[in-house]
């Protein structure tokens, strides 16, 4: 039996929606991760991007188990000397980009290289209920219903 190689040319990429209200950051990023890796299908070939393209709304009202939604820190360096800077979780949620967090979670559970940098263009992550991509016909995948741990109460 020969070992099947997907092509770039036969790729079958769907739309995705996903309604992140009510959410646990963690696993919903895992969920995304691997639809866009496209680990979800048969056809999976990891040097292809064969992943579908998803788009999750209502990114502000994400949430954290725990105490992580306060104690998280989140790091970036701007380059100098002892330029370390941090923010909160809390304060992130509260600023003007809220969707970034579920951006990063999503960001850092892919492998990095130039397929990483593709990949990640197929994620579309919107704070609120609407996004523009109605043309494309998204189908809607129902996260909470996968697992009970999916939602938090």
């Amino acid at each position: 039996m020969k070992t099947f190689s997907l092509k770039t040319a036969d790729v079958d990429k769907k739309w995705v929606v996903i309604d992140a209200q009510g959410l646990v950051v963690g696993r919903l990023a895992s969920i995304v991760a691997m639809r866009l890796r496209g680990k979800h299908k048969p056809t999976y070939t990891p040097h292809v991007d064969c992943g579908d393209n998803v788009i999750v709304v209502n990114a502000e009202k994400v949430v954290f188990t725990g105490r992580k939604r306060e104690q998280k820190v989140y790091y970036h360096h701007t380059g100098y000397i002892g330029g370390i800077k941090e923010r909160s979780a809390k304060s992130i949620f509260e600023g003007r980009f809220p969707e970034r967090i579920v951006e990063k979670a999503v960001e850092r559970m892919l492998p990095r290289g130039p397929l990483f940098r593709q990949i990640l263009g197929n994620l579309r992550v919107y704070k609120g209920p609407e996004h523009p991509h109605a043309a494309q016909q998204p189908t809607a995948l129902d996260v909470g219903a996968l697992n009970r741990k999916n939602v938090s109460a």
